[in-house]
């Protein structure tokens, strides 16, 4: 028996019967020989982490831009807290730990830079259809290795392909939008406990809001600090979620669900939709739209760019150049879409 299958077997002992086990995966789209040490959900986090997408969330935005200072938090560090809060909620309903931190890593790697504001640019100039869950999982099957992807498990595509709710309800109702993995779901659910407490955060840091404006029904229920209001979260959804009729319900407490679901839209109302943050995103989608024009328009200088992102492979794979123009934006951070923008379209100082 080899340290891959010692695994299995703990797995098999400890784990929940709701939870995934790593030998019962549905596979990958390619099959390939299993790794002798780590599990099938392991090699995926390992890839993800290793990946050129996962690098580059340190300098993409979360909702305050990257240049604005070094302590808000950046894609790359909500992808961590994300991941953190999936571990510790798994790990709580003894499911698979390393399936749930694999989705959570992978979750936002199709993410623009500049945040929200970079994806509603594509959508305008690209295609309505474009969306960064979407994108997340063109980044692992499509646009890694060249072109060649990660070529992760079912279970782990999935995930990131149904992380998303905008706006929309936590848990979707149609069946179909729920992740097949109690883990994808947890992960789902890990996204906007992370978003809600440091976006809040961050809010609050720059300026945007004070912290008296916070509705008091919120701080009453869920917590005044960070630590707080995590653990507020986290606890009642391990509490309150049962087992019936052979599944296992994710659930929550009216009152601690009531509390987000109003933080949640005070966010939406006085952070996400303020001018300030809004104002910002004004400037970042003229430049992504300058950028995705030029580069369409300028077949040579694109390709070079290419090569050096790792992702020239999309385009010799046959796909349209504005689908790979899409791919190029989406993939680069914020603070290279500024330089390439100097560069392109700002005078040059002559000596």
């Amino acid at each position: 028996m080899n340290i891959r299958e010692q695994f299995e077997k703990r797995e098999k002992n400890f784990m929940s019967p709701f939870g995934c086990r790593s030998d019962q995966t549905r596979g990958r789209k390619r099959t390939e020989d299993p790794c002798p040490i780590r599990t099938a959900f392991q090699v995926d986090r390992d890839r993800i982490v290793y990946s050129n997408a996962f690098r580059r969330l340190k300098h993409k935005t979360q909702v305050f831009l990257n240049p604005l200072g070094d302590e808000y938090r950046t894609r790359l560090t909500h992808t961590l807290e994300v991941s953190q809060i999936a571990r510790t909620i798994s790990r709580a309903m003894f499911l698979n730990e390393d399936l749930a931190e694999a989705i959570a890593l992978g979750h936002d790697l199709g993410h623009t830079p500049f945040g929200h504001g970079g994806e509603a640019v594509l959508q305008e100039i690209h295609s309505p259809q474009f969306a960064h869950h979407k994108q997340s999982l063109r980044v692992v099957d499509v646009i890694e290795n060249d072109g060649r992807g990660l070529n992760l498990t079912h279970e782990v595509r999935d995930g990131i392909i149904k992380h998303s709710k905008g706006y929309g309800k936590i848990l979707p109702d149609d069946p179909n939008e729920l992740a097949c993995t109690i883990e994808g779901r947890i992960v789902r659910i890990s996204d906007i406990m992370a978003y809600l407490n440091h976006d809040l955060d961050d809010a609050i840091r720059s300026g945007v809001i004070r912290e008296n404006q916070i509705p008091a029904t919120c701080t009453r229920i869920i917590g005044r600090t960070h630590q707080e209001r995590a653990t507020t979260m986290i606890r009642d959804l391990v509490f309150c979620s049962r087992a019936a009729n052979g599944e296992l319900r994710l659930s929550m407490s009216d009152e601690v669900f009531d509390a987000m679901t109003t933080l949640r839209a005070f966010l939406y109302e006085n952070v996400y939709r303020s001018v300030k943050v809004h104002g910002e995103f004004v400037k970042a989608k003229k430049i992504l739209s300058e950028l995705y024009a030029y580069l369409l328009d300028n077949r040579a200088f694109f390709e070079a760019e290419l090569s050096g992102m790792g992702i020239a492979g999309c385009l010799n794979n046959g796909y349209p150049v504005e689908q790979v123009v899409c791919d190029y934006i989406a993939s680069i951070t914020d603070r290279y879409a500024l330089g390439l923008y100097k560069k392109l379209f700002f005078p040059s100082p002559t000596v």
